[in-house]
């Protein structure tokens, strides 16, 4: 296949309407090669154009969806696309909701409910700002777009990183259904449907689609002596979406979607399964098994509604988008925070499993939260040297946030109100200097305000107020050095906004805030499909520099959660991906991302865990602080590796028997600003299987699976105040499953 630039005439209408036909980047599902032995095109939208992959002058990694079912088949949440994508971590100490993102080594592990976050979820065009709103189930989704570094322009202000962006099917007037059924141990049940077509011939069409799954408790409280109460959930989620076209030139998208949580499914904090000065797990952990004095059994609930309208009038020469959005969530979570039972003052004997100074017990809980989003976009239309796009954008939230310590020291519940305004102006522009040069070029204009007031505490608190205003930018080219490879050259500056952190008005603290960090990116690739269009392989150089860096102090002895502004931080890396169609009956994907980060600045300290358990390894001040000049960011794994294979054998005239693995690797990842020989992993991977029986025309498709199919403990996080905790992803599943679709 040889590389032209992709003519927009050519791709007109909804990019989700291509995404039932290509297939996905570098995670391969059961059908995912090509009929003719070479690799389909990708379409991907990260310029809000549909364009070739290989086109597009960014670093992106994709999944299409059938590869995200054959993850989440075993009742799995988003955390289980972390590393399946080069230079993505996911992790997440709020159970199934508020999982926090990082993209090149950049994210936040602040864990309060109104962070924010310098990776930005983008669901159908719509920002999902609150952590919460980032977890909503993934189904029914056409294709998943990581778009690598700042991307300010088109996006906005806490793009720093980069950005997650899910399209989910469109309606479209061909009938089509869908359904899919997997049940695996600990009687985990996850079940998929969809089905559309048209209303109205040419006019209107519809598709419903929706999510049921759930586990049994199977996790034992060894304090109370009480089997199976804890690790089950039930998570249900819905979407109907209306798609109305009264000319060739208008088209209105209507769109509603649910979700309701409830389980004991909050994490599971287990205390002290690390020894002093190792990050080995010890006989503390067992797997099926905590010893919680409080927690509720890890009670969690969560309900969200989201409402979006998509407006679109095609011109002769331009195109106008309105889209229109409100999400709203509420819910609550509580959990057992020091892991364990009793404490050090009840006397020898009354505490346990190790060391733990006092109990901490918490929930945490949005009592109220509204989402209100409006962009207005023309683009121009056609395929001549010059396109252009430009466009306003609007954001409204407000928040209410219970903390409840659920103890006598810090009486009742903590509820604070926290809202944010936003609005931005945009523009970008790409020429064709020649046939083989585009250059393209965008500039935005934010300003973003928070504020942050009490509606009940245990002392006065102050309201603050925090804003700034900023210009984002991106310069980038791409060129067509062959037929068969393109290069490509960006730089970009982005900002996260300022940030307020009210956390600690709980604890007789006082707010803390951070102010506007700027990132400068600069990256290289290329882009190229070789061997007859059956072999695609991309990669890149990037750096970047941060100034004013946001970071969350987490811990110490009195639990902090402060923002604090580090003079800069440093990150630097190459990413590489392969998709190999060896064979029309053989597939392999490969990835590796090399993500090298560092703080820069002599004067930041931080607090050291605040049990006197942990190792620090960094040099300490006067005062115990340790000084984190030089260290990695919390969260930033050196490495990412990925793979997949997929080998058919054809059997009878429409059918193939298949098997299919999947495998990530995760390198060296330090937890928190400090470093210390317990609070960090080194060399976390998990892998799956699949074997299976399906017809080529997708008909149905029978299979059995595995997921962590080496049962790896892979820690995730830990909690330093108390003792030394630490919390692990999901553990083995079997199962079985069947999908049919006409």
């Amino acid at each position: 296949m040889t590389f032209t630039k992709t003519k927009s005439m050519l791709l007109k209408g909804s990019v989700s309407a291509l995404a039932l036909t290509i297939s996905g980047a570098f995670a391969i599902p059961a059908l995912a090669q090509s009929n003719d032995g070479q690799l389909d095109v990708i379409i991907v939208t990260a310029q809000k154009r549909a364009e070739n992959l290989q086109d597009v002058p960014i670093s992106i990694g994709t999944l299409k969806g059938d590869a995200i079912e054959n993850m989440l088949s075993s009742g799995e949440d988003i955390l289980a696309l972390s590393a399946r994508v080069n230079s993505l971590n996911i992790e997440s100490s709020n159970g199934r909701v508020a999982p926090r993102f990082y993209i090149r080594g950049l994210g936040n592990t602040d864990f309060d409910l109104a962070a924010s976050q310098p990776v930005s979820v983008i669901m159908d065009d719509v920002v999902m700002e609150n952590v919460a709103l980032k977890s909503f189930p993934l189904f029914d989704i056409a294709q998943v777009e990581v778009l690598r570094g700042p991307q300010g322009t088109l996006f906005g202000r806490n793009t720093t990183a980069g950005i997650v962006k899910f399209d989910t099917v469109r309606p479209s007037d061909e009938f089509s259904a869908i359904g899919s059924l997997s049940w695996g141990s600990f009687n985990t049940i996850r079940a998929t449907g969809a089905v559309g077509g048209a209303i109205v011939e040419d006019k209107l069409s519809f598709r419903a689609s929706a999510l049921y799954t759930q586990r049994d408790n199977w996790i034992d409280n060894g304090f109370t002596g009480e089997n199976n109460v804890m690790g089950g959930y039930e998570d249900i989620a819905g979407r109907l979406q209306l798609l109305f076209t009264p000319t060739d030139r208008v088209s209105a998208l209507f769109s509603v979607q649910r979700r309701e949580l409830d389980g004991n499914s909050a994490t599971l904090f287990r205390a002290n399964i690390f020894n002093t000065g190792s990050n080995a797990l010890n006989q503390n952990f067992v797997r099926d098994t905590v010893f919680f004095d409080g927690g509720n059994n890890n009670a969690q609930r969560y309900d969200n509604t989201g409402l979006t309208a998509k407006f679109e009038y095609e011109g002769d020469s331009l195109t106008f988008t309105s889209i229109t959005s409100k999400q709203t969530v509420d819910g609550s979570s509580i959990g057992d925070i020091d892991g364990g039972f009793g404490a050090v003052f009840l006397g020898p004997g009354n505490f346990g499993p190790g060391f733990i100074p006092f109990p901490s017990n918490t929930e945490g809980s949005i009592r109220e939260h509204n989402q209100f989003t409006q962009e207005f976009r023309l683009a121009s239309n056609g395929d001549g040297p010059t396109k252009w796009q430009m466009g306003a954008y609007y954001f409204n939230m407000d928040l209410a946030l219970g903390t409840d310590p659920l103890n006598l020291f810090f009486g009742p519940a903590t509820v604070l109100k926290q809202s944010n305004n936003s609005f931005a102006v945009f523009g970008q522009g790409s020429f064709d200097v020649s046939d083989r040069l585009v250059v393209t070029a965008g500039l935005r204009y934010t300003e973003d305000n928070k504020r942050l007031s009490p509606i009940a505490t245990n002392f006065p608190v102050a309201t603050v107020e925090v804003s700034d205003n900023k210009v984002s930018w991106d310069l980038s080219a791409t060129y067509i050095a062959t037929d068969e490879v393109n290069l490509y050259a960006r730089a970009a500056r982005g900002f996260r906004a300022p940030s307020i952190q009210g956390r600690d008005v709980a604890f007789f603290g006082q707010p803390s805030t951070a102010g506007s960090e700027v990132i400068d990116s600069f990256e290289v690739g290329f882009k190229s499909e070789l061997a007859d269009n059956t072999l695609r392989f991309n990669g890149n150089v990037y750096y970047y520099r941060i100034s004013d860096m946001q970071f969350t102090a987490i811990g110490g002895a009195g639990n902090f959660n402060q923002l604090v502004n580090a003079d800069r931080g440093v990150g630097y890396g190459f990413e590489a991906d392969m998709q190999w169609q060896a064979s029309p009956n053989f597939m392999m994907t490969a990835g590796f991302a090399l993500n090298k980060t560092e703080i820069q600045d002599s004067n930041l300290v931080v607090p050291v865990c605040g049990s006197g358990l942990c190792t620090p390894l960094d040099q300490l001040d006067v005062n115990g602080n340790a000084i984190v000049n030089g260290n990695p960011f919390p969260q930033a794994p050196s490495f990412t590796a990925n793979f997949t294979a997929r080998y058919s054998v054809p059997y009878g005239d429409d059918g193939e028997f298949y098997a299919f693995t999947d495998w990530y690797v995760q390198g060296e990842t330090n937890f928190f600003l400090y470093q210390s020989a317990e609070f960090r992993t080194s060399g976390n991977f998990e892998g799956g299987a699949r074997l299976g029986y399906t017809k080529t025309d997708g008909a149905w498709d029978v299979s059995a699976y595995v997921r962590n199919m080496t049962n790896k403990v892979n820690v995730i996080g830990g909690i330093d105040f108390n003792n030394l905790t630490g919390f692990v992803k999901e553990p083995r599943v079997f199962g079985v499953s069947l999908s049919v679709r006409r």
